[in-house]
């Protein structure tokens, strides 16, 4: 298991310099850069441009600025913001725990919801209520998450007289006005993760079911609760397990519109608001920080797979 670990690492750091290298390459490739848009409409000359652009780094190549954003990179130093002056690692600290939060929260609705249906829509196979969640997880996962959220917002807000508080809050200055904030963004996030989750559930704890090992625990006499929770559902639950680690991806990129859309603080409205501007340094590392992220979920993942299937462990 630790050599394994130890490639999936290996196998991650890679990936993420490939990602890295990708998008330094791709903002520096659309149009406009952020010293026009500092000195747009100021009457700035040529000179003044270009000594700002030297003043930035941005005067040379996209490799030599690739190479020596990589360098400090390594020894810890992300580098500044090109507007606000501020350590870009400083500014992903103060917003990386909104976004873990909502992704937990995500993960944690989503589970909820989804497990318990997937299981009940195997056990009533092809009965109406297995066709009607099966119509209702279509319809979760074809539903976007940010139009869901605008029409939650809508609705709420039309019929109810009520939206989520204003001006965020942590979860240790006020944890019910937290809840409030988070609550709707989490929800839309964990719509279509729970629709996959029903899916996967459905059909993996079916294929159990359906298996030798569940006639024979059937015929030891166990009752129908131990069969489908101890014996069928933990069967199944790796098939599960990877499919969340696999819409990590969704949820983190799920982040980016709805914090905005939400008013929230986190990584996803940092990088679409710096995107806009051209901010390269805090772009760069939010999205590697993202991608982090989702390389190590994914290995805990994998770690996972010996807790819930103990043969795993001796391979």
């Amino acid at each position: 298991m630790i050599d394994y670990i130890v490639r999936r690492l290996i196998f991650g750091i890679f990936v993420l310099l490939i990602m890295t290298t990708f998008i330094f390459i791709i903002m520096r490739a659309v149009p406009g850069d952020v010293v026009t848009l500092q000195l747009a409409n100021s009457g700035a000359t040529p000179e003044q441009m270009a000594a700002l652009k030297a003043e930035m780094g941005l005067d040379k190549s996209v490799f030599g600025q690739l190479i020596d954003w990589g360098k400090n990179a390594l020894q810890g130093d992300l580098g500044s913001s090109l507007w606000s002056g501020k350590e870009v690692s400083q500014i992903i600290l103060d917003r990386l725990p909104v976004t873990i939060q909502l992704a937990l929260m995500a993960i944690v609705l989503a589970i909820i919801i989804g497990i318990p249906i997937g299981v009940i829509s195997a056990v009533k196979q092809n009965t109406f209520i297995d066709h009607f969640l099966k119509v209702i997880s279509i319809g979760g996962l074809s539903i976007p998450s940010f139009w869901l959220g605008l029409i939650l917002l809508t609705v709420l807000s039309l019929s109810f007289n009520w939206i989520p508080p204003l001006g965020y809050q942590s979860f240790a200055e006020n944890p019910i006005v937290n809840l409030q904030q988070m609550f709707l963004p989490a929800i839309c996030l964990a719509i279509t993760l729970s629709a996959s989750i029903v899916r996967m559930t459905r059909s993996a704890v079916l294929e159990v079911l359906h298996s030798e090992f569940i006639r024979t625990v059937r015929a030891k006499g166990a009752k129908e609760a131990v069969v489908i929770f101890k014996h069928a559902l933990r069967n199944s639950l790796i098939s599960v397990i990877t499919l969340i680690g696999l819409q990590i991806g969704y949820l983190l990129g799920g982040t980016v519109v709805l914090e905005s859309i939400f008013a929230l603080p986190g990584l996803g409205s940092l990088i679409f608001e710096t995107v806009l501007v051209r901010d390269y340094p805090v772009v760069q590392s939010t999205v590697l920080v993202f991608g982090a992220m989702f390389l190590l979920v994914n290995l805990m993942v994998d770690v996972m797979y010996g807790w819930v299937d103990p043969r795993i462990r001796t391979k």
